[in-house]
């Protein structure tokens, strides 16, 4: 079951969102991502730079092992 406040408020953001030019669009997304980075890194007292390592050492750690990505990396096998 949907809450109507959540429907009514997907609806309305869907309706901004194409009002924007796909430069806006992108704009956009560049800028919730830095805000976001900014935001991990003061929850978790780390410099901008740090918390984006930290954010892609996470996503590398969920991925699956590719054999192919390591002998292109240099990387001794596993």
């Amino acid at each position: 079951m949907r809450s109507r406040v959540a429907e009514e408020l997907r609806r309305e953001t869907m309706q901004e969102m194409l009002k924007l030019s796909p430069a806006e669009r992108i704009a956009l997304a560049r800028k919730l991502g830095a805000e976001a980075v900014e935001a991990f890194a003061a929850a978790r007292g780390l410099s901008l730079d740090d918390a984006f390592r930290v954010i892609q050492q996470q996503k590398q750690r969920g991925r699956r092992y590719s054999r192919c990505l390591e002998e292109l990396d240099g990387d001794a096998a596993r």
